[in-house]
């Protein structure tokens, strides 16, 4: 298994970070098949496998606005307004995601890219573990 940790700034607002081109790198560099474990260590991130760039990113941003509201329903409530509903969306989007690699290509449908889905505005910071797992 070869493995690299990637940071990624988020700054103070929700996000929704394109990873594709991160992995496909890293992924070359690996060479051959086999699989991307791409995970993020925090409890309130996570990856999805999603079209980005054709509205998308808001449409996610707007649906997890309505389903996990930034107000003051959360019983985990340190930090900003609403920062519970951030420890509750890796039930729904979930920190880890695998995606097939073949001739050192990622394996994605046409419209698929990987990328981290941060809703806590309190940490500007992330980092990503990228895994690859070959025979």
């Amino acid at each position: 298994m070869k493995s690299r940790e990637i940071e990624v700034r988020t700054g103070s607002r929700e996000r929704v970070h394109d990873l594709t081109q991160e992995c496909a790198d890293f992924v070359r560099e690996c060479e051959g098949d086999g699989l991307l474990h791409v995970f993020v260590p925090h409890a309130t991130a996570g990856i999805a496998l999603i079209e980005l760039g054709s509205g998308s990113d808001d449409d996610l941003l707007a649906a997890l606005g309505e389903l996990l509201p930034a107000d003051d329903r959360w019983r985990h409530a340190h930090g900003s307004r609403g920062h519970g509903r951030a420890h509750v969306m890796p039930a729904l989007i979930p920190p880890s995601a695998t995606v097939p690699v073949l001739d050192g290509r990622l394996a994605l449908g046409t419209w698929q890219s990987v990328a981290l889905i941060d809703l806590n505005v309190d940490n500007p910071d992330r980092r990503v573990r990228l895994s690859f797992l070959s025979d």
